[in-house]
């Protein structure tokens, strides 16, 4: 696959497997819109990624994605990939959900998306052509202590992404998910703990930001709708 003179958006770019992602597909020639809610970090990365626009905005807000698509448009005129990587983790019991805080999660892992996703299909499809990968975790597959709120809502995204891959292959767009198992990121600390603060996990190392993007990269080259990292055991 051809990569030079891409457009991808990446929503969460400024840290983790966002953060990679955008440098190894800067590296292969890929203009990268960097979205992110923090202006210095993306600026400072945007210095460092040739071809590459930072936008700072809260896709929480729908008319914040709109915006996005909009400034992605008017620099390149096209948009070839979509990365929703965007999200934040919360933990507790069922018992203890606060429904405000989940609704706020609600939106961010499963509709800001989809909202992303009736953004770009218009365009891909004029275009004849686009990817979009969707970032769940591997959270989907399993049932672990306090983690209902996120875990259920990255399998709804699992089963968007696998549905609208059907919807749209006629149209030349096609659709990806992908299920990082633990990775070595920010994501627990900036996680919303109801019950255990996040200084009462021994959590492991996990998996390298830049072997997430790596297999990510992947699926976009070999097309298959899902691929799942899960290398990190026995470390």
């Amino acid at each position: 696959m051809e990569t030079k003179g891409l457009v991808a958006i990446v929503t969460g770019a400024s840290t983790g497997i966002g953060k990679a992602v955008d440098e190894l597909f800067s590296q292969k020639g890929m203009n990268v819109v960097l979205v992110a809610q923090s202006k210095e970090r993306i600026n400072k990365l945007s210095q460092s990624l040739p071809d590459s626009l930072p936008i700072f905005g809260d896709v929480v807000k729908p008319e914040e994605i709109k915006k996005i698509v909009a400034r992605t448009m008017e620099k390149y005129g096209k948009i070839d990939i979509l990365v929703n990587n965007a999200g934040q983790g919360y933990d507790a019991s069922v018992e203890k959900i606060n429904i405000s805080t989940f609704h706020y999660i609600f939106d961010f892992i499963l509709v800001t998306p989809i909202i992303a996703m009736q953004e770009v299909i218009p365009i891909m499809r004029k275009q004849k052509k686009g990817i979009i990968v969707n970032v769940s975790s591997g959270t989907a597959f399993m049932v672990l202590e306090h983690m209902s709120p996120y875990a259920s809502l990255k399998q709804a995204l699992a089963k968007i992404s696998l549905t609208a891959r059907e919807d749209l292959k006629d149209d030349g767009i096609y659709v990806s998910v992908i299920y990082p198992y633990l990775t070595d990121t920010e994501f627990h600390k900036n996680s919303i703990h109801e019950e255990v603060d996040e200084g009462g996990y021994d959590m492991p190392r996990g998996n390298s930001p830049e072997s997430v993007a790596q297999k990510l990269l992947e699926e976009i080259e070999k097309n298959e709708g899902e691929i799942i990292v899960y290398d990190w055991i026995g470390r």
